[in-house]
């Protein structure tokens, strides 16, 4: 408590002082008109420098940040953590199959010879929502299928109905023109329910739905849940999944 009251102190004096300079500047001499200069001139830099920094770093997604836009009715929303907080570990080259990057993502994948990157990005432009991205980079590709598993929380199934509607909202960069598809699938007892949208890739927020009326789910045996993005003919590619968020909401009844 002393120091930041010592602190307040003299930067009010030093305030004092350079408007008081202000002030009194027509009627320096030159000599002296220089010296304050000189000393003003490094003042400045070094506010500058402390201004530029600190617009940077505010402008920046919150590190944590759960916070994005949910429809009408939700009773659950979520952002993975990937996209929330940093990894311990930000990435990895050569990336084998069934290697898990953080506690949620696993990728899978069947080449022979592994020319798989993927890595954790930090978020900059001022309309991200989310403060990390997730980065793929794909050399040569040997294998036959690419996807990207993501567990999804207990809070997902909890309550769980056909009369559900679950949603998954994604912002995607892509390097070239790439097919992506997200599987959902609900363990039910001994079944697996999947279904299977393509994402509507060509703008930068994309979104797709999925109708749990139109499947065979057992209410009173859902177990987990998780999501595969899937990537179709991924060779030399660059993609970068800015956020990825999921919701569920009830349908409307008519």
């Amino acid at each position: 408590m002393k120091g930041s009251m010592l602190d307040w102190a003299v930067q009010r004096r030093a305030l004092r002082r350079w408007r008081r300079a202000a002030r009194q500047a027509p009627s320096f001499s030159l000599q002296r008109l220089r010296r304050e200069r000189a000393q003003a001139r490094k003042l400045r830099h070094e506010l500058n420098e402390l201004i530029a920094y600190a617009d940077y770093r505010l402008a920046l997604p919150v590190i944590g940040s759960a916070v994005f836009s949910k429809p009408h009715g939700t009773d659950w929303a979520w952002r993975p953590s990937l996209w929330r907080n940093p990894l311990p570990a930000p990435g990895m080259s050569s990336a084998v199959s069934n290697t898990r990057l953080g506690d949620e993502i696993v990728l899978f994948h069947d080449c022979r010879h592994s020319e798989l990157t993927l890595r954790q990005v930090r978020n900059l432009r001022e309309s991200d929502l989310a403060p990390f991205g997730l980065r793929m980079d794909v050399f040569n590709f040997d294998g036959s299928f690419l996807s990207l598993a993501l567990d999804l929380p207990d809070a997902a199934v909890e309550g769980l109905k056909r009369s559900h509607l679950i949603r998954v909202d994604t912002i995607v960069e892509l390097e070239k023109p790439l097919e992506i598809f997200v599987r959902l699938n609900i363990r039910h007892g001994p079944n697996t329910e999947q279904i299977v949208r393509e994402l509507p890739l060509g703008e930068d927020a994309v979104m797709v739905e999925f109708d749990l009326a139109y499947s065979r789910l057992n209410e009173k045996r859902v177990e987990r849940a998780w999501i595969d993005l899937i990537f179709e003919n991924p060779q030399m590619s660059q993609v970068t999944v800015r956020d990825l968020t999921l919701s569920r909401r009830p349908r409307a009844e008519f």
